[in-house]
């Protein structure tokens, strides 16, 4: 019994610390709608500086006092954030704020490193609070027993601040009707730099609190950002309180799941999120989020399905890329390769995002389960080529259709959640079924055969099948469904008033979607030649995103381009410098800046534009008088 007593004082020291982060979050997607995926590098960015301003400031306050300062200094660059990049894009899709938050989250990683280098960091013991309570015969940090305290005492500040300061009364009114508050003559932009800068310092001051109970490392941000949006999804976007007893929840999940369910303690936060949307789809005091943000600007041309000579400029590039293995080596076969196979994993996003209107955060799950099945179709039921390759495309259709028939239940961002729900599921099982899967170890010796071994024939084979599934994508987009599909999309009362049913039509596209992707990844694992449980992990999920994002989210088939980019600007950083993210992460922020609907989006854009001034200074040069 004492046992259980102090690690439920444990939990609740983890919960004080994540409700910090949480409730930033909360408050700031709560106001200005961001998804801010750089919450995370703040947090980590508390933390390092903390660091540096304990170890140059000595006594008690030099200590207590660089926490704060720490959170400040961050508090500060966030602000700086806001007003650089996120205040240019936000009437953009949400999504485009996301992409934005990402390239802030890679400069972040590798400015850490150059800083303070690749080497975790271990802090001094808060002073006043290096000794242990004894509580029922157990031992309890006295730091534990504070971040406990901390805790309620935030929420009470919170809670204070927002209902008894003119600040919290527009900050609550902002949440309601934002257009309502600068309608009424409310400075809108300097809120939310407020509210922005705010957010921050709670999640810069959870890392610094963290300096005693835990090692700095440059990879601590992803390490919470997936719990902290748990934690905000549970308790329902822009509920405080909420936050609060979720993070209650997950800390005490994470206390006792080792104990009590060892075998799914790494998946528990996830089953309960998932449990929690499909029976209230908006959190435990969650509201029903507002009507999503239009396309941006609407300038872009409507879609149609290809002229013939757009088809022969496709035929003419298609017939140039199967031309590479004659130029090329086995190194950059090999790129193309994967190139392609992520092409095809992109397209197979972009059919929900676009056509779909619903954005996956775990489409990486459906990849994942489509390596397993032909790595284990191929090596534990000896299945030819053709037969593996259709039983991982089977078992990732499989898993899309259960997945998807849950997930279509929600919308915007809790259906992004519960995919990545779903999807931390499926990763748990690939690493805690050993017997099957082969755990971390994972599943090896999957090859091509013979006659497919080599790059070139491999290469082929791909390029044959991702032409074929961006092409299958395309016609289903043009076709009646797609066309049903869009309808949802764009209103789904009007939909369902003329018959199409939004959940059915949405839960048929999450299909086709899984099986798209799912054949990118028995692809892929011929070419890894092994699968592992990262392939069904969050990094992936992101990496579809981005490219989606980086060709055009308004686009039919951007991104092919998005990947081929993304990729090929991966491969070429990481052999070039030891600070690749940096690199990225600058180039995805001045694109979204500069190109927010994407290249092939700005470029469509652009094009109607070239004609035009083209058209003009024709009829110019006509009306001009003959020498």
């Amino acid at each position: 019994m004492d046992f259980l007593v102090v690690q439920f004082l444990t939990g609740l020291a983890g919960a004080s610390s994540l409700f910090l982060v949480a409730s930033g979050l909360s408050i700031i997607f709560g106001v200005t709608r961001i998804v801010n995926f750089a919450h995370g590098a703040f947090y980590m960015l508390g933390a390092y500086i903390a660091y540096t301003l304990t170890e140059r400031w000595s006594g008690a306050l030099g200590f207590w006092g660089g926490l704060i300062a720490a959170a400040l200094a961050v508090a500060a660059i966030g602000a700086l954030v806001e007003i650089v990049l996120l205040r240019r894009i936000y009437r953009a899709p949400e999504l485009f704020q996301l992409l934005a938050t990402f390239g802030v989250t890679l400069m972040v990683q590798d400015l850490s490193v150059l800083i303070w280098g690749p080497e975790d960091l271990v802090g001094r013991r808060a002073p006043g609070f290096r000794h242990s309570v004894d509580i029922l015969g157990q031992s309890v940090p006295s730091y534990d027993l504070l971040l406990i305290a901390l805790g309620p005492l935030v929420l009470g500040g919170l809670w204070l601040l927002f209902h008894k300061t003119r600040f919290g009364v527009l900050v609550r009114a902002a949440t309601q009707d934002r257009d309502m508050v600068a309608a009424l003559g409310v400075n809108q932009r300097w809120l939310f730099t407020g509210v922005f800068a705010l957010g921050v310092f709670l999640a810069a001051l959870g890392g610094a609190l963290q300096l005693p109970r835990d090692a700095v490392s440059h990879t601590m941000d992803l390490r919470i950002i997936v719990e902290v949006f748990v934690v905000v999804v549970i308790g329902g976007l822009g509920s405080v309180g909420g936050a609060y007893l979720a993070a209650l929840l997950v800390s005490e999940l994470n206390a006792f799941g080792i104990l009590v369910m060892p075998t799914i303690s790494l998946v528990l936060v996830f089953l309960v999120m998932a449990v929690v949307l499909v029976v209230r789809p908006h959190g435990l005091f969650g509201k029903p989020e507002g009507p999503p943000r239009a396309a941006i600007g609407g300038l872009i041309r409507p879609w149609r399905p290809l002229s013939g000579a757009e088809r022969l400029g496709m035929a003419a590039l298609f017939a140039a890329a199967a031309l590479l293995p004659l130029v090329a080596g086995s190194y950059v076969l090999s790129v193309g390769t994967e190139i392609l196979i992520f092409a095809l994993f992109a397209a197979s996003l972009q059919l929900l995002m676009s056509a779909g209107g619903i954005a996956s955060f775990g489409h990486a799950a459906y990849f994942g389960l489509g390596a397993y099945g032909a790595a284990l179709g191929a090596k534990s039921l000896a299945l030819p080529f053709p037969a593996a390759l259709a039983c991982g495309i089977a078992l990732g259709t499989l898993g899309a259709a259960i997945f998807g028939w849950f997930c279509v239940r929600l919308s915007g961002v809790y259906f992004a959640m519960l995919t990545l729900a779903f999807a931390q599921i499926a990763w748990s099982v690939a690493f805690q079924w050993t017997s099957v899967t082969g755990g971390d170890n994972g599943l090896l010796g999957i090859w091509p055969p013979a006659w497919a071994s080599s790059p070139a024939v491999f290469y082929w084979i791909t390029l044959a099948l991702a032409a074929a599934g961006v092409a299958a994508i395309r016609a289903i987009v043009f076709s009646p469904f797609g066309y049903a599909l869009r309808a949802v999309r764009d209103s789904a009362l009007r939909a369902e008033a003329i018959g199409i049913g939004r959940r059915g039509v949405q839960w048929t596209a999450f299909v086709i979607a899984g099986g798209f992707a799912a054949l990118a990844g028995a692809l892929f694992a011929f070419l890894k030649g092994s699968v592992f449980p990262d392939n069904l992990g969050i990094p992936l999920s992101v990496d579809g995103l981005v490219m989606v994002l980086l060709g055009g989210v308004e686009t039919v088939s951007g991104a092919v381009v998005g990947a081929l980019v993304y990729r090929a600007l991966s491969v070429v950083l990481m052999s070039q410098t030891d600070y690749s993210k940096l690199v990225l992460g600058l180039f995805i922020v001045v694109l979204v800046v500069a190109f927010p609907r994407g290249i092939v989006g700005s470029l469509q854009a652009l094009l109607p534009r070239l004609r035009r001034a083209r058209a003009s200074s024709i009829g110019a040069a006509a009306l001009r008088p003959a020498e």
